[in-house]
């Protein structure tokens, strides 16, 4: 694992890749609790975004002292029924349900909704994760699903092209057909249930959607339900996909 560093010289780290890595979410996310005034430096309230953390400043959020925390990257092979979240409402079972107890300080890159199943990165690394989820970055994210009714070269064209979703054009950047009715899709964007809404447009069901590969990270044989900590080899190859930003073309648009 990595260690939350600070430069050998004294400038110390900006105040949003501070709380970033130590598990306050994205730099958006943090940068909203520093301009709420949640944010307390040395006893002061800073609402500075250019604010530097030295080795020696107390930092606090809501009052709770925060810590350098190293930073943890974990694979889980999410099953269907559990939902991406830390909330206990209405019962559900959570992905955090399957991962020990020092990782309720974590979140998920993304999520799969409750149905789906597949690959998840849960992680305390704020940065990567807004760099793996902008969609600038265009990491790839691949599905296998299965369907109710066979598929047809039509219906990949069509995925490919693009369909509205919530006043945005969705699309698909591949489609390799596994058999008559199961598919493997290829995504960059990463709009909510994308897949599911975009087959219903086309009239069909999806019957199983597995996420098998995030950028360079591969589902392979972790077991359903369990969870692994990220390879080095593994993480690099990561930041380095990450940081290889390729411009996310708009979609054809549509008749």
């Amino acid at each position: 694992m990595t260690t939350l560093s600070f430069s050998k010289s004294t400038e110390g780290i900006r105040i949003n890749k501070f709380l970033a890595r130590a598990g306050f979410g994205s730099r958006r996310s943090v940068e909203a609790l520093i301009l709420k005034g949640s944010v307390a430096i040395n006893g002061s309230f800073c609402r500075d975004l250019a604010r530097k953390i030295l080795p020696q400043d107390d930092v606090r959020v809501h009052g709770k002292k925060i810590h350098q925390a190293p930073l943890r990257y974990l694979l889980l092979h999410k099953p269907a029924g559990y939902v991406c979240t830390r909330s206990k409402r209405f019962s559900e079972r959570t992905i955090f349900d399957l991962l020990p107890s020092e990782a309720l300080s974590l979140f998920h890159v993304g999520r799969l909704d409750k149905e789906s199943e597949g690959l998840l990165l849960i992680t305390n690394d704020g940065m990567l994760s807004q760099q793996l989820m902008h969609p600038s970055t265009g990491i790839d994210k691949e599905y296998e699903v299965t369907l109710d009714q066979p598929f047809n070269e039509k219906t990949a064209a069509a995925l490919k092209k693009g369909t509205w979703i919530e006043g945005a054009v969705a699309r698909v950047e591949s489609v390799q057909q596994l058999g008559p009715c199961r598919i493997q899709l290829v995504l960059h964007q990463g709009i909510k249930r994308q897949i599911r809404v975009m087959l219903g447009q086309l009239g069909f069901s999806v019957k199983r959607l597995v996420r098998t590969r995030i950028g360079p990270l591969q589902l392979r044989q972790l077991p359903l339900g369990k969870y692994r900590e990220l390879l080095p080899k593994e993480l690099e190859r990561l930041t380095q996909a990450s940081l290889k930003s390729r411009t996310f073309k708009s979609t054809p648009s549509l008749p």
